[in-house]
């Protein structure tokens, strides 16, 4: 369990690895100071119902051994690493106002805003962990940036929930948070909010009736995989429509499409391919001043199972 903010850097043959996914390339300058933030935050998730080949137990805590598998198939980097302390205990998944783990991610909010504070980064690279783990680098972001930052939430599902909605995982509120809505002591600790009219939800295929119309009566805008695909200008247009000079991109692996890779929790059919993904998020730092970039809800499935087989072997406990 990681007990402080030290750097961990890979070995170099683990470093040789090139992920396809997180090949962006940017224009950076070299005074900006960038942050790469490991933040392996798993209590926002409420998964094992959609995961019945995985224990009970396991389920949300593989979003923890997600983000470790992501940051060491990250491409190496000179940035500063930092991570987030995140315990790995069950016991503080008891809800409370409406939040599962509500505890355990009260903490971890703190601690992340410590971490924000400390090294006051221009840039940050989000590597998590459930959807949440977005909320502190994009309200840090908005509060240094004010109203010229964006967010392009490209996600399979919109993230407009509210405590007390039916669904108590903290992910499902993540986009709304970063809006300035939810729990009120979570809210207070928050730097900043953006104003709807400046959120875009890309490749959102999964949704009910109550989530639709909280996101129209947000004014939230969306582009389902298809818009996107048929124009590919769709994003760049309504980014320039926004007014905002930078932007911030969540990126939530259950957007791609199962077909080709099963790489978070959800499984909905039609979704974006790797290479439409990777296009969309290149495409915007093009255009515009890319300054947070978050790779959200990796689910291990394949090493869960691994693990939990290697603890069965004899002389392996």
């Amino acid at each position: 369990m990681p007990t402080g903010r030290s750097v961990c850097r890979p070995r170099r043959s683990v470093l040789l690895i090139n992920m396809k996914l997180l090949k962006f390339t940017t224009i950076m300058n070299d005074d900006k100071r960038i942050v790469r933030l490991l933040y392996p935050q798993w209590q926002g998730g409420v998964v094992a119902h959609w995961m019945p080949d995985i224990p009970p137990e396991d389920a949300a805590r593989g979003y923890y051994l997600g983000a470790h598998l992501l940051a060491m198939l990250a491409p190496p980097t000179t940035d500063r690493i930092v991570e987030v302390p995140v315990a790995l205990d069950g016991d503080d998944r008891a809800a409370e106002n409406g939040i599962s783990g509500y505890r355990a991610i009260l903490r971890q909010t703190e601690a992340a805003l410590a971490l924000m504070r400390e090294y006051d980064p221009d840039r940050i690279v989000t590597l998590g962990g459930e959807c949440s783990v977005s909320v502190v680098p994009f309200t840090y972001l908005a509060s240094k940036y004010g109203g010229d930052v964006a967010v392009v939430w490209i996600d399979a599902h919109p993230d407009v929930t509210l405590p007390f909605d039916g669904y108590e995982g903290y992910h499902a509120m993540a986009l709304t948070a970063c809006l300035g809505l939810g729990d009120p002591q979570l809210m207070r600790l928050l730097p900043a909010k953006f104003d709807a009219s400046k959120a875009l939800i890309v490749g959102v295929r999964s949704w009910d009736d109550g989530m639709k119309r909280r996101q129209e009566e947000l004014g939230v805008a969306g582009l389902a995989p298809a818009e996107v695909r048929a124009d590919r200008s769709a994003v760049s247009d309504w980014l320039k429509r926004s007014g905002a000079s930078k932007a911030v991109v969540h990126f939530d692996l259950d957007v791609l499409d199962p077909s080709e890779i099963v790489a978070g929790v959800g499984v909905e059919p039609d979704g974006l391919r790797i290479d439409e993904a990777v296009r969309i998020i290149r495409d915007i730092a093009a255009e515009h001043e890319l300054v947070g970039l978050t790779v959200a809800e990796p689910m291990p499935r394949v090493a869960l199972k691994l693990r939990n087989m290697l603890a069965e072997l004899p002389l392996m406990k």
